[in-house]
Formats: C-alpha cells, structure tokens, sequence
C-alpha cells in the first residue's frame, strides 16, 4: 500500500460525520485511481468496519459476498450459513448490532454505482433500507463511487431515491502540487514539476513514477510502452463512463492541439456549437475539462469569452504525445516518439502546467500585505497575463508572470507585465496594485 498523503480535510470531514449523535450516510466519489478506497481505509484502520467492494458480477453475487462480509465482522454463523435473496434481512442484523456494539458501526459499500448497474432499483432498495432500519441507529453508512456520472444519477441527483438522505458528501479532487514532495522526497522541485506534468495529482500515477530516475525512461516504462498500466488509461476512463467514447475523443484531441475557443472547436469538428454542449459539459462534470474565462469576468456563466481547457495533467500530455502516435507505438516504435516528446515536453506541456502550480502557489501569500478571493488567468484580444488576484470586496490586485525556462529572464519582464497591467479594467481609480 503507498503512502498516505494529505487530505487532511477529508478526514475532518469524515471525523465529524463519525462523532455525531445521529446516524451518518455519507457519499464519496471522484474519478479512478484519486485515492477514495485508500482514504477510507486511512479512516477506518482503527474502527469497526464492515467494508464491501462491489463488483461487475450479478446481483446475487455481490449479495452473498456481501452477507459473508458482514457475517465475518459480527461473527454471526447463522447469517454465514443462511441462503438469502433479498438484501432487507442482512441490514436486520446489521440493525441489530448497532443496538449491541459499543462503538459505531461503519458500513462502507464501495463502487456503489455496480450495485445499482446490476439492479436498477436497488437505491429504492437502500432508501427504505436506510428509513425504516438504519436512520435511528448508531450507525456510519458511506456510498463510494468511481464512475461520477453513474454516482451522480443513483445518489446525488434530486430525482434519486436517495436523494436528501446524505449527512455529507465529498468529490475527492487531485492531490496539490504543494504536497508532491511528500510522495517523492529526493526530487529536485524542477524533477517535481516535470513528473506533475505528467501524472498530476492522481497518486496511483505518481507510485509508478516513483522508481524511474529520468523523466523521459519513465514515460517510456509507464505510458509509451503498449503494454504499461497507463497506455491506454484515457479510453478506459472514459468507456467506463460515456457511451461515444470517439466523440469525445475528438473533442479532446481537438483541444490538446491548441483549440479552445468553441467556435474554433466546432470548426475543426464541422460540429454545430449547439451539438458541443452536451459532450463539453460532461467533460467538464468529469474533471476532464474546465471552462475558463478572464478571471474580472462578473458573470462566468454568461461570458462569451470562455475558454476550454483539458484539466487532467495526465490527459494533456497524453493527447498530446500518446493518442497521435499510437500506431507507432503498438508497432514498437517508441524512440520516434521519445525524440519528439524531448522537443517539446518542456516548451508546449510542463510550462502551461507550471502556470497552474503558480496560480496555486499564490494562494500562499493571501493575507501577507495583501488580500485576494480570486486568482486566476485573465486575457482580452490582444493580451494575456497569467496571474491575476484580487479582491473582489476590496482594493487589492495582484499582478504575476510565469516563465520555466533554463535561460535567466531580465526586469523587462516586469516592466512588460506592469504594462499590460492597464489592461484590467477593474477599480482603476482606487486599486492597489501589486507585481
């Protein structure tokens, strides 16, 4: 098992839920391999748990395995034995051990979402489960999920059985940069950022990232090889969770080529925009794509000067150097593809990537002779600056630039940035201007 690293709010959050009075139903969810399972074993290490992953089997398979978990936990033979086809009669006894246990029970059914695949009207099950049998009880029930869109639909939605019934929910997110260290101490931070750029902060890449000295031999052990872990990672996220895997495929192959605008995205497409909508808002909804518009925009949602941007480190660089080489690569030829990543990894990849790490940094120095809600890219037609923060109840902007190069960078910088800087149009007669 890797490291356990950050999310220290998770764990609050999860705390929390544990040490109320009443019964706790919380849901957990976020895309493959962000560490949801490794999070709530971290939680649950030192408490009665009864944790269950389902799977792609039936119905009466994920049942039975199931009764033999919690019949292993409460060390009840009878249950153990019994030939059950209804799931009411394993929550009696679990009913009936949060009357008997000292402590609270923790439930935890993982990969929720194949347990509602298999039986579609299993979260009705679960609801009247969780109404009549568990809602008054000492208990801590946790729905975790990897395919959002299935979580989304049997869980969170407003027309879900479910719905209403959760005390929490958390959407796990990538791990910060500012915590890379952690996982790969003996880095230097330039070798940091250059791993980030590929894997982000999804710590199962990372792990495979672990061992390799050179970025370029790492790339090629775990993602250029045909028959490494990671080769074809984007397509098996995406089959999991979409029906027209090559829709959008084309859509992100269109936007790693440098297509952000949706009029340019549609173009090359031959795609009405109207008929974009639904594929980029998916995307989105999967952390796959972000919609970005300038940060002094009041009103995001409406601005016609949006941006779409893939979010995923990981899916960057993979559209970018993998998806228009696979051919090649399935063939063996893989030093063609090396040769070309080594021109151009750093300049068109791990730079726009150091911009986020930047923006992030950022948030670092709020409160420290300054104060800022918002941070982020801001453009118009012509110009461009990479850090823009400020405070949108006060007086105070922040101006930044980003460069990774190996070649030192003179005061024209500045004096390039403070210029561009009139630009902004926000609180020009009384803003507090910093670089």
């Amino acid at each position: 098992m890797g490291k356990f690293i950050n999310r220290t709010n998770e764990l609050k959050m999860l705390k929390k839920q544990y040490e109320q009075s009443e019964a706790a139903f919380v849901v957990i969810y976020g895309r493959r391999r962000i560490g949801k399972s490794r999070l709530i074993q971290e939680f649950v290490k030192d408490k009665k748990c009864i944790s269950f992953l389902a799977t792609e089997e039936n119905e009466q398979e994920n049942r039975n395995t199931f009764k033999s978990k919690v019949a292993g936990v409460l060390d009840n033979p009878l249950l153990k034995n019994a030939h059950i086809d209804r799931w009411e009669p394993i929550f009696d006894v679990i009913a009936d051990a949060c009357d008997t246990e000292k402590e609270r029970l923790i439930v935890v059914l993982d990969e929720f979402q194949y347990l509602g695949k298999a039986n579609t009207a299993f979260p009705s099950i679960l609801m009247s489960i969780w109404d009549e049998k568990l809602k008054n009880k000492n208990i801590m029930l946790i729905l975790c999920g990897s395919l959002i869109n299935m979580m989304s639909a049997q869980v969170l939605n407003y027309d879900s059985p479910l719905y209403g019934r959760r005390t929490a929910q958390k959407k796990l997110q990538q791990i910060p940069f500012k915590h890379y260290h952690e996982f790969l101490p003996d880095l230097s931070m330039e070798e940091q950022i250059e791993r980030y750029a590929v894997t982000g902060g999804v710590p199962k890449y990372i792990e495979l990232f672990h061992d390799n000295g050179d970025i370029y031999e790492a790339i090629r052990d775990n993602i250029l090889d045909s028959s490494s872990f990671l080769f074809e990672e984007p397509e098996f996220l995406l089959r999991k969770e979409v029906s027209e895997v090559g829709s959008y495929f084309s859509i992100l192959k269109v936007i790693a080529a440098g297509n952000h605008k949706l009029g340019n995205i549609s173009t090359v497409l031959n795609i009405k925009q109207s008929g974009l909508s639904k594929y980029l808002s998916i995307l989105c909804d999967l952390d796959i794509l972000e919609r970005q518009v300038p940060i002094t925009e009041e009103n995001p949602e409406k601005s016609k000067k949006g941006l779409y941007f893939i979010k995923d480190n990981f899916i960057r660089f993979w559209f970018q150097f993998v998806f228009p080489y696979r051919d090649m690569l399935e063939s063996g030829q893989d030093e063609f593809v090396i040769q070309k990543l080594k021109k151009s990894f750093i300049e068109n990849h791990v730079s726009y990537v150091y911009e986020d790490i930047c923006r992030e940094k950022v948030w670092d120095i709020n409160g420290k002779n300054m104060m800022f809600n918002r941070v982020g890219r801001w453009w118009n037609k012509d110009t461009e600056i990479d850090i823009v923060a400020y405070d949108s109840m006060g007086e105070d902007i922040l101006f930044g630039e980003c460069k990774y190069s190996q070649n030192p960078k003179g005061i024209e910088v500045l004096a390039d940035l403070k210029q561009k800087s009139h630009e902004v149009i926000w609180n020009n007669d009384r803003r507090k201007e910093y670089f």
